[in-house]
């Protein structure tokens, strides 16, 4: 038995940055353990898998740990293999999600747009001792959704100097960790840990920008913003705040194509 698969860079336009992300079209869905079987053999921070429905794709997305509620990085990939691989004459595609619902992506110009669901942060009264000790400064502020921690910085420096503890960051599971800032040549940049997703540092994660979008929005009094991730590998996208819905604009490059043997 063999699967397809792709690997593609999201959120660059180069072949060694971004956030790679596995992508596996199938027939049908196989037994979760193999998908999870194939996303620890990966080891990318995602593996994708997309089956056909009608007109649209039921879409899942597994870290070499577990399946997660959504990930931006590898719906722009799978958006990318079935665009300009699989059905080069289609303008759009629909996923339809077990946790978020429908995701549409479109082209946009040489950009992939997706259309994700926008989840206001709220603030976090009393930060986890382990987030503050784990990150080893203290942030300005806190915010948090149902399964992540926001912490905001006064400046990109301090974004970049960041040196977490990963085995203290690890107990905050189910909640990942964002750090985000001002930024120098961007409105806002971040860096994003899941550690215990089995992501010590996700390269860019377009999930969290649901989240960043809207409280940078807010604090800057635009609606379209230009976001940066400044992890080592690093990537860029175009983010635009429309009522209840955020749109993420991306770059993507396909580095693998083949076919794995099980």
């Amino acid at each position: 038995m063999s699967l397809p698969i792709f690997h593609v860079n999201a959120f660059t336009a180069k072949p060694f940055a971004g956030n790679p992300a596995g992508v596996c079209p199938l027939a049908e869905w196989l037994d979760d353990g193999l998908l999870q079987a194939v996303a620890a053999e990966n080891n990318l921070s995602e593996t994708a898998y997309f089956v056909p429905c009608g007109d649209h794709y039921e879409l899942r997305w597994f870290t070499p740990r577990c399946e997660v509620k959504l990930c931006g990085h590898a719906t722009l990939a799978s958006a990318f293999v079935v665009l300009q691989i699989l059905e080069a004459g289609r303008d759009s595609v629909r996923f339809e999600t077990r946790s978020s619902g429908a995701l549409t992506v479109s082209r946009d110009g040489g950009l992939l747009a997706m259309d994700f669901p926008l989840l206001a942060p709220w603030t976090c009264a009393v930060p986890p001792a382990a987030l503050i000790e784990g990150l080893g400064k203290a942030p300005a502020a806190v915010m948090q959704i149902e399964d992540n921690y926001f912490a905001i910085y006064d400046s990109q420096e301090e974004v970049t100097r960041v040196r977490p503890d990963f085995r203290l960051l690890e107990q905050l599971h189910p909640a990942g960790v964002a750090i985000a800032a001002p930024g120098k040549d961007a409105d806002f940049v971040s860096r994003y840990f899941a550690p215990s997703y089995g992501i010590p540092e996700d390269p860019v994660t377009g999930s969290t920008h649901c989240s960043l979008a809207p409280y940078w929005a807010q604090r800057l009094g635009k609606v379209r913003l230009h976001a940066c991730q400044v992890s080592e590998r690093g990537g860029e996208m175009w983010c635009e705040v429309k009522g209840g819905r955020v749109i993420l604009k991306g770059d993507t490059v396909l580095t693998l194509r083949g076919e794995l043997l099980l």
